[in-house]
């Protein structure tokens, strides 16, 4: 079995989803189920059956984060000594080389990603370049529209 890299805060966050799904959702869905059995006839019961799929999502999400939770390597960025090299869980400042922008991005387990957070996976283009570069390197994303450089500005484990 694999191990799934999560950081601390990733890990807590999948935590709270399961006793979430645990402690609110499956008692919720599992009254609604009783409910529309009540109504009697369950072959054109639309609520039964709503209530049913609902039941196996979250079933099946619970499993889910169960193994995931169960075979995870939790990273915490702080306790990290790279030597100044981009690895998981680190936050890097890049400036892209065509155009100066300059962003910075966390570098996140899959289930961790969010673009919007500036957390980006792993196993995405941009952090696969980055693993194991310095401050001043440049890393070379293959993009769609071609090769992107990105200057590595400053790495940090926070």
């Amino acid at each position: 079995m694999s191990k799934v890299p999560l950081t601390v805060n990733g890990a807590e966050l999948l935590r709270q989803e399961l006793h979430r799904l645990k402690t609110v959702d499956r008692p919720s869905v599992i009254n609604a189920i009783s409910e529309a059995r009540a109504q009697g006839d369950l072959s054109e019961n639309a609520e039964y059956e709503a209530a049913k799929e609902r039941q196996s999502f979250i079933e099946g999400r619970i499993v889910e984060l169960e193994f995931k939770l169960g075979s995870a390597q939790v990273i915490d960025p702080k306790t990290v000594n790279a030597d100044g090299r981009c690895v998981f869980g680190s936050t890097v400042v890049i400036e892209d080389t065509n155009n100066g922008d300059v962003v910075t991005y966390q570098i996140v387990g899959d289930d961790e990603a969010d673009i919007k957070q500036r957390k980006i996976s792993i196993s995405s283009p941009i952090a696969r370049a980055l693993i194991g570069k310095v401050s001043g390197d440049i890393a070379e994303v293959q993009a769609p529209g071609g090769i992107r450089e990105y200057e590595v500005v400053d790495v940090q484990y926070i």
